[in-house]
């Protein structure tokens, strides 16, 4: 018979043949990365890798990253530069800026006039962690948090350098942190999905938030994450149509997915396999979600504690608040996006009214997840793509002036799953523009986050292209001295 008949018979060809054989050999070898000893036989030997396997024991189970998207100003936070105010309108000295680009905003300026924050600093808690008035919040809390000083990336324009703090990367179609971590541990509770995406939107100029930000990328679809809306329906299409009741729609997801393993027998392709488990999830959903997203049960206590707008869909309290119930219920992976922070203009005013959203339901987060006895096995992080510049954009008073983009040094902080509490780590120099002890790079962040998770960064791997790619990709080192 003719090579056309058996094309057909078998719906495959040389690029389904190939492919087929990569998905087979990539299982492998992540079952080989994860579980050492899984093709080695035996009695014990199993073909089927357990969600929630880890290179070694985790610190933590989960993790909430509330994202500050737009770049906190370290200097008007927790990077506390008294130098700076007695220097006021000097130019930044050439021997410390060095020749490093800036962006189009303000490389044209003439001058770059150094100015300090308006905001008062005090020392907290027994750490004594100096934190800016407009933070009172999280100032009761940082015995319990980590704060990290010397962040510092590539980038220095908000979409590569937010693109790159989620994906490792400053191109696109790259997988997300939490998409990484669905395909290396799974989810906790198979009724809800292993990474879960909320948006909210302060009083300050808010920078775009795309898809891509959460995306799978190369990885399988089921990994992305799921978005939640701040409307009646949190997950878009999840409730049953009009006139479709659940055993209607279980008997129509049943036939479909009947349809689609003959497809995948067919033609091989893992993504029939991503889809039919994705109708199943969001099936499973529609019993859970509607509970969890439903925070008018929440007792009174709780309300003060977050503040009174966690009752409003799509605030940021609100979604702190929705964060926890997610974490709690099993859910790997929440991500949060906080816009308003592009303080390039009246920054003072800006930055109070955007600190007011975000203080209060941060702190009340922590204290929450500790009270709970959530905080040991939580990782919370908190912080934004870069930081903001010592000199002044734009007018140069006290009351009203503006900070471009700095990618040199910023500030984040982090706390519980293994995090050491109580620490201020790095020093900046006198004038907070460069990192002069303890600098972390972005991708030894991620290398640490990975590792509190159980997981060594330099192990997970996929392999794309014929290339295999990481979250850190040929970087990274685990900040060790933050382990508790």
């Amino acid at each position: 018979m003719s090579n056309e008949f058996f094309k057909h018979k078998l719906n495959v060809n040389r690029r389904h043949f190939l492919g087929k054989l990569s998905v087979g050999l990539g299982s492998a070898a992540l079952g080989s990365l994860l579980v050492p000893d899984l093709f080695k036989g035996g009695k014990d030997q199993t073909t089927d890798l357990p969600l929630g396997v880890t290179h070694f024991a985790p610190k933590a189970k989960r993790v909430i990253y509330l994202f500050q998207n737009g770049a906190p100003s370290q200097l008007e936070s927790f990077d506390y530069k008294p130098k700076l105010r007695e220097m006021f309108g000097e130019d930044l000295p050439a021997s410390i800026r060095n020749g490093q680009r800036l962006t189009g905003m303000t490389a044209g300026q003439d001058r770059f006039p150094l100015v300090g924050s308006k905001f008062e600093f005090s020392q907290h808690g027994r750490s004594g962690a100096w934190v800016s008035e407009i933070f009172p919040h999280i100032a009761s809390i940082v015995d319990d948090i980590c704060i990290i000083r010397t962040m510092h990336t590539e980038a220095i324009n908000h979409d590569p350098a937010l693109t790159f703090m989620q994906t490792g990367a400053q191109q696109g179609n790259r997988p997300s942190m939490g998409a990484w971590m669905s395909y290396g541990l799974g989810s906790e509770n198979k009724n809800l999905p292993a990474f879960c995406v909320l948006l909210s939107r302060g009083k300050g100029n808010g920078q775009g938030v795309y898809a891509k930000l959460w995306t799978n990328g190369f990885l399988d679809s089921v990994h992305q994450g799921v978005q939640f809306s701040s409307g009646e329906d949190p997950v878009l299409y999840l409730n049953n149509p009009e006139g479709m009741d659940r055993p209607s729609r279980r008997r129509m997801l049943d036939r479909l997915a009947e349809l689609n393993a003959k497809s995948y027998e067919d033609f091989g392709d893992p993504e029939i396999q991503t889809k039919i488990q994705q109708y199943e999830m969001a099936y499973r959903m529609q019993t859970a979600v509607p509970e969890l997203t439903d925070l008018s049960k929440e007792p009174e206590h709780i309300v003060r504690m977050y503040g009174a707008d966690c009752l409003v869909p799509g605030t940021y309290a609100a979604n702190c608040l929705l964060a926890r119930k997610l974490s709690e219920a099993g859910v790997r992976f929440v991500q949060l996006y906080h816009q308003g922070w592009d303080q390039h203009n009246d920054l003072p005013d800006h930055l109070s009214k955007q600190c007011r959203d975000i203080d209060q339901p941060s702190a009340a987060l922590i204290k929450d997840l500790k009270q709970r006895g959530l905080l040991e096995d939580t990782l919370v992080i908190w912080g934004g793509e870069f930081g903001r510049t010592n000199y002044c954009q734009g007018s140069l008073t006290l009351d009203n002036y503006g900070r471009d983009h700095h990618p040199y040094c910023f500030s984040m902080w982090m706390a519980g799953g293994g995090i050491k509490p109580g620490v201020s780590y790095g020093e900046t120099d006198d004038v907070g523009y460069n990192v002069v002890k303890d600098p972390v790079h972005v991708h030894d962040f991620q290398a640490t986050l990975l590792h509190l998770m159980g997981i060594d960064h330099e192990r997970l791997t996929f392999k794309h292209q014929g290339r295999r790619f990481r979250l850190t990709d040929v970087h990274g080192q685990v900040v060790k001295d933050i382990l508790a």
